[in-house]
């Protein structure tokens, strides 16, 4: 497949799982993609696999939350490649507490990881893709935002706010061409959904109308629908591989 053969993409927390996943898709289906994470060995490893099957990436290592780093993230995308035609805002961390026991520095870290490092992503992309009249930006929020979760509410919160965003993006900048969309996944297997406590994983598993946790490529196949021009209908929707945890 082809569908964004000769088009940029920039990937961010990709090092890993679900990022991972959508950085490969994507390089396979023709993109240049910018593989960012805050591990830089793991960004690496990433474009490593991306250039085994014969495609194109380069790591992008850097902390989302920080002006700068997000500035050196698209500059390099722009010397490398050129304009970013697709941003995938994906990083993220995960942090299971009681909501009594969570401190201001708990909170401030996650909604500047998810929050705060979407707000960069998108206002950075959109000083090129309104100029341009193209661009499709897709925010990796979870199903956790739309209906929240026990000892996860700084996280939940974080991605109802990512939802939030893209709505109010997508009615701000689609007349500009541009698409802003976001996918809310259900549990992934992925190493930060296996850092939560079994008792966790049991019970949520025990919610599921499927009874099982996704895989990070099932997020990536939506990414990939949403960038594409089959999804050209498409504007601030919140997309849902979540094993039937949340129906709409």
């Amino acid at each position: 497949m082809s569908r964004f053969q000769g088009q940029n993409a920039i990937v961010t927390g990709a090092g890993s799982g679900i990022g991972r996943a959508i950085a490969l898709r994507l390089a396979v289906e023709g993109a240049q993609v910018v593989v960012n994470d805050l591990n830089a060995e793991a960004a690496k490893c990433t474009v490593g696999s991306i250039k085994a099957l014969g495609y194109t990436g380069s790591a992008a290592p850097g902390d989302v939350s920080d002006p700068e780093d997000m500035n050196a993230i698209f500059d390099q995308c722009e010397r490398e490649f050129g304009t970013c035609h697709i941003l995938v805002n994906n990083a993220g961390i995960a942090q299971q507490t009681p909501f009594k026991d969570l401190n201001v520095d708990d909170w401030d870290k996650m909604i500047n990881v998810h929050l705060r490092g979407c707000f960069l992503g998108c206002r950075r992309a959109l000083e090129t893709m309104v100029d341009h009249r193209s661009g499709s930006i897709i925010n990796i929020a979870s199903q956790l935002g739309q209906i929240g979760g026990v000892e996860l509410s700084h996280y939940a919160a974080a991605k109802a706010g990512i939802i939030g965003l893209t709505k109010s993006l997508a009615r701000e900048v689609s007349q500009h061409g541009v698409r802003v969309n976001a996918v809310a996944p259900g549990p992934i297997n992925t190493e930060l959904v296996m850092k939560l406590s079994e008792d966790w994983r049991r019970e949520k598993a025990g919610e599921l109308p499927l009874g099982t946790f996704g895989e990070p490529e099932d997020v990536a196949a939506t990414v990939a629908f949403l960038a594409s021009d089959d999804a050209r209908l498409y504007v601030g929707q919140t997309l849902g591989p979540n094993s039937g945890d949340v129906m709409l």
